[in-house]
């Protein structure tokens, strides 16, 4: 058996990645801990040391994809760019960061065998990116750019547009279908921050 490197993290990063390959290549549950074993040429007793399921396999996954994005975000909240800029660019990468990462995983997420952890992401990605859209809502109120009576409020009905958006993508609608939904998006999310029409941009 090959001895784990000293460094666990590097290791779990090789894992998720075969892991990722082969999800997109054979399907969620068409993929075994024994296929993602034999694909990086290890024993399956050294995958149950780093991870107890292919299960867990998945939510390391995706909190990693989520992770990527919200280091995006928080970049571009802490840039000179507009209030309307920062906004857009938030719904924006939350969109193409499930888009690049393919139609398999968006429907093994939606699969009722996993509607558990769909349920578990949606609210740790709701936790991490409220306080980063607050803040910007707020600085777009502090430069008077943005009327927003309830920043809360706000960005409960912000996060229910982009389950909006991604629901588009889930439901594999036609490009022009999809391209309507984001006009209406932008439309609503200006009508939510009260900014005129025209400000907000948002992008596949």
């Amino acid at each position: 058996m090959a001895r784990p490197p000293q460094d666990p993290q590097i290791r779990i990063t090789e894992i998720l990645d075969t892991a990722e390959y082969l999800f997109t290549v054979k399907g969620y549950f068409g993929t075994t801990v024994s296929d993602i074993a034999k694909e990086m040429g290890v024993t399956q007793g050294m995958f149950y040391y780093y991870f107890k399921s292919k299960e867990e396999i998945l939510e390391a996954l995706l909190n990693r994809h989520v992770a990527c994005f919200l280091a995006e975000i928080k970049n571009m909240t802490h840039s000179d760019a507009s209030p309307a800029e920062k906004l857009g660019f938030m719904i924006s990468t939350v969109i193409k960061d499930v888009r690049a990462h393919g139609e398999e995983l968006l429907n093994t997420i939606h699969h009722e065998q996993n509607l558990h952890i769909k349920n578990k992401l949606t609210k740790g990605v709701t936790l991490m990116l409220t306080p980063l859209g607050l803040n910007i809502i707020e600085e777009g109120r502090s430069r008077q750019v943005f009327n927003v009576p309830h920043p809360q409020t706000a960005m409960s009905f912000i996060l229910l547009i982009i389950d909006f958006l991604i629901a588009g993508l889930y439901e594999k609608q036609p490009r022009e279908l999809l391209s309507l939904r984001l006009r209406m998006a932008e439309s609503l999310v200006e009508k939510t921050v009260g900014i005129q029409e025209g400000n907000i941009h948002i992008s596949l």
